[in-house]
C-alpha cells in the first residue's frame, strides 16, 4: 500500500510563507537539494492545491542545460517523471505533462488511489495538507526547519489537528537547516 507524504519547507516559527507571502528565506542549497531529490524519488503522484502547483508548474519549463547545477537538472527529470493531481475550482487548465485538474478534494478517492498506487503520494501546499490530515490521509511528514523565524504567515501545519507523531530521522545540514522525519501514529 502506498503512503501519502506531506514534505515542506517552513521557518522556525512554523511558516511556510510570510506574512507578505514570501519564501525567499527558503531556498535549498545544493546538500538540502539533493536530500530533497532523493526524497522525491519515491513519489509516483504529486497532489497540489492551486498556488503550490502555480509554484511547482516552473519545473515543468525549467532550464536543464550542462550550465544548470545537477541538482537542479536532476530534480527537474524527477517531477516531470511524476503523474501531478491539482485540486482548484478556480483555475482554468493546467499546463504541465501528466497532469489532471480535479475540482473537489475526495479523501475516498485518495484512500483508494493510496490502496492501489504501487508508488507514494504527496500531498503538497498547507492548505491541502490540512484537507488530507484533517481526513486521516498522511502517513508521513517531513519538515525543513530554516534556521529562520519570519514573524507570521502561512502556517505549515493545520490549526485544530491532532497528530501523534513518531520520530523516525533527523538530520542537520551545514545551512543550519533541520530535517524532521516522522510517521503519523493511528489510534
Amino acid at each position: 500500500m502506498a503512503e501519502l507524504v506531506y514534505s515542506a519547507i517552513t521557518s522556525l516559527d512554523g511558516m511556510v510563507a510570510d506574512a507578505d507571502g514570501r519564501v525567499d528565506w527558503a531556498e535549498p542549497d545544493e546538500e538540502l537539494h539533493a536530500v530533497v531529490n532523493e526524497q522525491e524519488r519515491a513519489i509516483g503522484t504529486y497532489r497540489y492545491g492551486r498556488r503550490m502547483y502555480e509554484v511547482m508548474v516552473a519545473w515543468e519549463t525549467m532550464p536543464t542545460g550542462p550550465d544548470q547545477p545537477a541538482v537542479v537538472r536532476d530534480y527537474a527529470a524527477v517531477w516531470r517523471a511524476a503523474d501531478k493531481v491539482v485540486y482548484s475550482t478556480t483555475l482554468p487548465a493546467v499546463s504541465s505533462a501528466r497532469t489532471r485538474l480535479e475540482r473537489v478534494f475526495d479523501p475516498d478517492a485518495v484512500r483508494r488511489l493510496k490502496a492501489e498506487a504501487a508508488r507514494h503520494l504527496s500531498v503538497g501546499g498547507p492548505g491541502l495538507a490540512a484537507a488530507a490530515f484533517r481526513a486521516g490521509l498522511v502517513d508521513q511528514v517531513h519538515l525543513f526547519v530554516h534556521p529562520v523565524v519570519v514573524g507570521g504567515g502561512t502556517p505549515v501545519l493545520p490549526a485544530g489537528v491532532r497528530l501523534d507523531l513518531e520520530l523516525l530521522d533527523e538530520h542537520r545540514f551545514g545551512s543550519g537547516v533541520v530535517h524532521l522525519h516522522h510517521r503519523v501514529r493511528r489510534a
